[in-house]
């Protein structure tokens, strides 16, 4: 297909509306998004979207692994320390923001880069949901609250389970916001197919050897003790209480910690196990994506990025 912005005849021209080319970059916890993205982001003039549940909430640092302005290298990160902690934030306001994002970075003349592991997140974008009223059901909300809080969170899952078993299968099923919010979409939303998305994406899914992964996944548990975290989630339980990113890996753990709950090795070996499986669940989703995925093994890291590269160099002259 030619580049042409016209295909012209005797009689007439036809504008050719091309799709703004979105780049996603998807992998486990512990796999090496970061740096990888932002060598791609230097090279291909590319602006970097996160798809991480907890990084968009501010102060929220240590027990997200939320990458530094040094680490960032000077390109520019969307989706990091957007709200309070004290404030919801659905799978909904994500795709909102996302697209939001992305034509601001294409008006920019450079190329959109999503980078995550929160599942939800990335299905929504790219099946491009349609929420419906959806976001707006604030009874059938308050009446599943209230059914987990008499039968327990593993009912609802089981009840998401049934209805859709791949969703189910995508969705954390030890957090209540994101098996909430799953049944909502099922349950009042509708979707759309990838061919009505406003965007044209190509998709990588970064793998590395499990032994390899889950050594890596230890090591950061270890290096968050020691950069502060048990200080961190002091300070926040302090500030905000027991708010929404409070649940996730690390924060939960570790509060319990603080609460009495159970000792530190217990809490450390905790937030391993838990980071592991979180890992696993990623990995099950990634194999389970129905959409056209470009799997890369991450053990070597210049060969990944080699591979990558000349992937994008063809798709971006399409």
């Amino acid at each position: 297909m030619k580049d042409d912005k016209y295909n012209s005849n005797k009689n007439s021209k036809k504008v050719i509306n091309k799709k703004p080319k979105v780049l996603v970059i998807l992998g486990p916890t512990g796999v090496g998004k970061s740096s990888l993205s932002i060598d791609l982001a230097m090279k291909f003039n590319g602006d970097i979207i996160s798809a991480d549940s907890v990084q968009i909430f501010k102060e929220f640092d240590i027990g997200s692994a939320k990458i530094s302005p040094q680490e960032m290298m000077g390109v520019k990160h969307y989706g990091i320390d957007i709200i309070s902690p004290n404030q919801e934030f659905s799978v909904f306001d994500y795709v909102e923001y996302t697209k939001k994002s992305i034509n601001e970075i294409v008006n920019k003349n450079k190329l959109p880069i999503i980078v995550g592991g929160t599942g939800l997140y990335i299905k929504a974008l790219i099946n491009n949901y349609n929420f419906g009223e959806a976001n707006k059901n604030e009874e059938f909300r308050q009446n599943l609250e209230k059914e987990i809080s008499e039968k327990g969170l593993e009912f609802a899952y089981q009840k998401l389970k049934n209805l859709d078993e791949d969703l189910a299968l995508k969705t954390d099923r030890y957090n209540k916001v994101r098996v909430i919010r799953a049944l909502e979409i099922k349950l009042f939303g509708t979707n759309q197919s990838n061919s009505e998305s406003d965007f044209d994406f190509k998709i990588f899914a970064l793998t590395k050897n499990r032994e390899v992964l889950y050594r890596n996944i230890n090591a950061r548990v270890d290096e968050m003790i020691q950069k502060g975290l048990i200080r961190e989630v002091q300070t926040l339980l302090a500030k905000y209480g027991d708010c929404q990113p409070m649940k996730a890996i690390g924060y939960k753990e570790t509060a319990d910690y603080l609460n009495g709950k159970i000792s530190k090795e217990e809490m450390v070996n905790l937030i391993k196990q838990h980071s592991r499986n979180y890992a696993k669940r990623q990995l099950t989703y990634l194999r389970g994506m129905k959409e056209e995925v470009v799997y890369v093994d991450c053990d070597d890291r210049n060969n990944a990025l080699g591979e990558i590269t000349k992937e994008i160099e063809q798709w971006l002259k399409m």
